[in-house]
């Protein structure tokens, strides 16, 4: 019986490596496709697609790849959130508070809350992930572009959170590039949309998430997970051939396994019939959104009787950012289908221009701080953070 047990610890030893290799095989990362293999492969697609009941054989099998591939076929326990509030601030029309709460106990997730100011709610309630920036102290939720969505949508009518990805910001309990960032960063999403409707002031009905680059991918995947989510703009991601260039986005096999290949246009597709807004322009991976990608999605939509509920917005001549033109598009967009106040949008595109909004250095932001720190149990290190994140 010794032997015997021995010899079968021996077998699975040395399937490890092989199965550990074969999990690298099924990773779509980066310009994974040429562009033309692209097109040919979402042409192919759509064609196999003729009926709500083919894409929603379809759809699910793409769900549970991405459930499958970051690991949460089985979620982590929803734990109490034990949420931090510090700081308030009264802005013009809007206020700030610096908010942490704990997705895993001892893991936070920190971040900016922005509320309308002397208004009666219930609000609309607004997720705001962020994308990859080199500068510390200039990224993330700490930018001045964050800054002017976050503020201007409170202004309009909504509560908006915008939250550090993990080693980004405050949320250095673990490296950014963690071999599951996307099944924590994906859970801390969905722990930050469960925080934001634990509000007493907010609609449940009124949902959206938005943002650009690397907050783009985090907007689609939470929105084909979670269908709290009710309308998505994920801005300057969107691709056919591009599968994201960061660990935390396709470090994990979501796109493919022994069983099917999909892309992030499929992925983003899962929103439908919610309203979803694609924003792209003409220096990178999106150039392209208005011959390949939006037309697959117009598919999708047009077989649930819902084609107007999908829109794209093109910079031809812009480049890869949640600039200011871009954001006004997703102030009408989410004006629309969030029924937001139209006349602070008119102010805002107006006369004011954002000026109204106050840009606060990160020292302002910070949840905690030298005389505010972290809980003392927080728990740090990756291995740490892997081992709370165990199903």
């Amino acid at each position: 019986m010794k032997q015997l047990f021995a010899f079968l610890l021996l077998c699975l030893l040395f399937a490890i490596p092989s199965l550990s290799q074969d999990l690298e095989n099924y990773l779509c990362q980066g310009a994974y496709f040429e562009v033309a293999e692209a097109e040919k492969l979402h042409l192919e697609w759509q064609q196999s697609i003729q009926s709500l009941e083919d894409w929603e054989t379809r759809s699910t099998i793409i769900r549970n790849g991405i459930l499958q591939g970051a690991d949460l076929t089985v979620f982590p326990e929803k734990t109490p959130l034990r949420p931090i509030f510090r700081h308030r601030k009264i802005m013009d029309g809007y206020s700030v508070e610096n908010v942490a709460f704990e997705s895993r106990p001892g893991f936070f997730v920190t971040g900016n809350l922005y509320r309308p100011h002397n208004r009666k709610g219930p609000f609309a309630a607004i997720l705001s992930p962020h994308g990859h920036w080199s500068d510390p102290n200039n990224h993330g939720r700490f930018r001045a572009n964050k800054q002017y969505l976050c503020a201007t949508l409170a202004r309009m009518g909504a509560i908006v959170f915008a939250y550090d990805m993990i080693g980004y910001g405050e949320a250095d309990q673990c490296e950014h590039k963690h071999p599951k960032a996307v099944k924590i960063q994906t859970w801390n999403s969905i722990r930050a949309l469960d925080f934001l409707l634990s509000l007493d002031d907010v609609d449940q009905e009124r949902v959206a998430v938005t943002g650009a680059s690397g907050g783009g991918t985090q907007t689609f995947l939470l929105t084909a997970l979670d269908p709290r989510v009710k309308v998505s703009v994920p801005a300057v991601m969107v691709s056919g051939h591009f599968f994201g260039g960061c660990i935390c986005e396709s470090g994990m096999p979501v796109h493919r396994s022994a069983k099917h290949q999909t892309s992030n246009v499929e992925i983003a597709a899962l929103a439908a019939p919610r309203p979803m807004l694609l924003i792209s322009d003409g220096d990178d991976w999106t150039r392209f959104t208005p011959q390949m990608e939006y037309p697959y999605l117009q598919h999708i939509y047009r077989l649930y009787g819902k084609e107007r509920s999908v829109g794209n917005v093109h910079f031809k001549n812009e480049k890869h950012d949640y600039g200011y033109n871009k954001r006004q598009m997703a102030y009408v967009f989410l004006l629309s289908h969030l029924e937001l106040d139209i006349g602070a949008l008119q102010e805002a595109m107006g006369s004011t221009v954002e000026n109204f909004v106050t840009i606060l250095p990160r020292a302002e932001l910070e949840v905690f701080t030298k005389t505010d720190p972290r809980p003392n149990y927080a728990i740090k290190g990756s291995d740490a953070v892997s081992a709370s994140f165990e199903n």
